[in-house]
């Protein structure tokens, strides 16, 4: 069998506008950049929903997608069929359906840290079943969880509550004392990530508005300025920030990843990549992945499907600025756009995964020079039940890469 030095993982949750309620798979994507040969495999799992973000243990011996649907979903890494799986509500019924153990973080080859309910819980793959709680998490919807540095903080972002609003909080787990902090912020921060060296950490801010100004389970994306804090997990206080205005096309970010010299986030919102300078933390370049007015007409199936699902979510008259802000979010397309990116461990290769138009796009690092892009194929080949006018997207979402190692940066413990 064929061997490809990179495996991108990117989770999957189907076709439509809300990812927090569609179906829960894996896309494997396989490539070699000598090359430029790939491969792919797709799955998704029967009786399980939400599929958000894929995580592979330290021995890459399993994998494990992260879900809004209250289950702990295992798969084998090579042929994506389900290993295990167990439900979280044996060990805590959460107050809504979109609180799910999304993110997950390794302690070691086997035992793993995730949200359940209001607290926080390690668990074996070796004894799912078997869980044990370690302290409450303190915030409204934990989400994306990451391990600083030194392995001794897990720190997490955090989504606005369907009724008890909006979130504006981060929280940092110190493994060694068990404290729990909850870090006031001026905005919502989704997701995280930490500096590959230091005890600081990013999050990145998710600015949306409420249906009926009220309603925070069924929001629409604001055009509003967004936000990068720099947080030191020991002191836990914001020690730098970078503020965008609102026009440039930095809005709904998913992954996060970071390299040497950069901040990197990806945008559902703006179909983008956003590089932040780590040194001023004031310069920033992009990749713009829009999909224009041309190639828009492309996607009418999915745009059909955008404008009606955003119909169901808000009524148009009482909700028009919903509409409006939306609309300059996007730039006027109709379809999400980046959701996945990765950076390989040597940092020259930079993976991304476009929701909307259905591609991964494998750019050059730092030179953000296309180096491959690959049209995946539509969820029609794999759900029958779908017509040939339904909306084709897989429902790319958060994503993990397999790399070959690189040597751990200088300075590094």
């Amino acid at each position: 069998m064929r061997t490809y030095p990179y495996a991108f993982h990117v989770a999957l949750d189907g076709n439509g506008l809300n990812g927090l309620e569609g179906r829960a798979g894996v896309c494997l994507f396989h490539y070699d950049p000598v090359t430029g040969d790939h491969a792919y495999k797709v799955t998704y799992f029967s009786g399980a929903s939400g599929g958000h973000a894929p995580s592979v243990d330290p021995s890459r011996r399993i994998g494990f997608l992260g879900n809004t649907g209250q289950h702990l979903l295992f798969y084998d890494l090579a042929t994506l069929e389900e290993a295990d799986r167990v439900s979280t509500l044996r060990f805590e019924v959460p107050d809504t359906t979109i609180k799910g153990s999304t993110h997950v973080v390794w302690l070691d080859d086997t035992q793993f840290v995730t949200s359940i309910g209001e607290h926080l819980w390690k668990l074996d793959v070796n004894r799912l079943t078997k869980a044990e709680q370690i302290a409450p998490h303190g915030l409204k919807i934990p989400h994306a969880m990451k391990r600083t540095a030194s392995g001794r903080y897990i720190v997490y972002g955090g989504m606005d509550h369907p009724t008890r609003g909006e979130a504006k909080e981060v929280g940092i787990l110190d493994t060694v004392t068990g404290e729990v902090r909850r870090i006031v912020l001026p905005t919502t921060c989704w997701h995280v990530v930490c500096h590959p060296v230091l005890d600081v950490f990013y999050a990145i801010s998710f600015r949306v508005n409420a249906a009926d100004r009220s309603d925070w389970e069924h929001w629409g994306m604001a055009w509003l300025r967004q936000y990068a804090f720099e947080i030191d997990a020991e002191d836990g206080r914001v020690v730098r920030h970078w503020a965008a205005d609102r026009d440039l096309p930095a809005h709904i970010n998913s992954d996060v990843t970071i390299s040497d010299s950069e901040l990197i986030f990806c945008t559902g919102g703006s179909h983008t990549v956003v590089f932040v300078d780590l040194l001023t933390l004031s310069q920033h370049r992009l990749i713009d992945e829009h999909p224009g007015a041309l190639e828009s007409l492309a996607l009418t199936r999915q745009s059909a499907s955008t404008l009606a699902e955003s119909v169901m979510r808000a009524n148009f008259f009482s909700n028009s600025q919903l509409y409006a802000e939306s609309l300059r979010v996007s730039r006027g397309a109709l379809v999400d756009g980046i959701y996945a990116c990765q950076l390989s461990a040597d940092q020259t290769l930079l993976f991304t995964a476009n929701r909307g138009q259905n591609h991964i796009t494998v750019y050059d690092y730092p030179s953000l020079e296309v180096r491959d892009r690959i049209v995946m194929p539509e969820l029609q080949e794999f759900d029958s039940r779908l017509g040939a006018w339904g909306d084709p997207r897989l429902g790319f979402h958060h994503s993990y890469l397999v790399s070959p190692d690189a040597p751990p940066p200088a300075g590094a413990p």
